[in-house]
């Protein structure tokens, strides 16, 4: 266990660090921003760790490499549209006018669009600015090297 790991983190280092999750052994390294290591070390070092942790007032620089390394999911997107509907006849106009005094609104046709679309898991914006204080974002790996997905963590109790 390593507090400040700055100056442990070196490409030697990284590679230290592979080779014990290899051997199903592990370490545990902090550091107060990862502007403190260089930045070709940092993709390696976020690969080799099979456990990372965002505390929260995490800057947006840091958050961007944890969101690289965390990756992206498909999601389900809702779009729901409201359109007022325009009547072409004058029976149709009619109608509308009544049901505009009856209800007081004009006539609408709801349209709902669902789509899969592709999203960070944690953008750089939510680590830096949505994680509350108290709180980690938190991604955990078992000991087959299958990820959990980064989850909010109450630190607090």
């Amino acid at each position: 266990m390593l507090d400040d790991a700055t100056g442990v983190v070196t490409p030697e280092g990284v590679r230290g660090i592979q080779r014990l999750r290899s051997g199903n052994a592990g370490v545990v390294l902090t550091l107060r921003t990862l502007d403190d290591v260089a930045r070709p070390l940092r993709g390696p070092l976020l690969g080799a760790t099979g456990c990372r942790m965002a505390l929260s007032g995490v800057t947006p620089w840091d958050g961007q490499d944890f969101a690289e390394v965390w990756g992206k999911e498909w999601t389900e997107a809702r779009d729901v549209t409201d359109r007022q509907i325009i009547a072409e006849t004058p029976a149709g106009k009619a109608v509308h006018m009544l049901r505009r005094v009856i209800t007081g609104k004009a006539p609408t046709a709801r349209a709902v669009t669902v789509r899969q679309v592709e999203r960070e898991r944690w953008s750089a914006s939510e680590l830096a600015h949505g994680v509350p204080a108290g709180h980690a974002v938190l991604s955990l790996t078992d000991v087959k090297g299958e990820h959990a997905p980064p989850l909010l963590v109450d630190l607090r109790g």
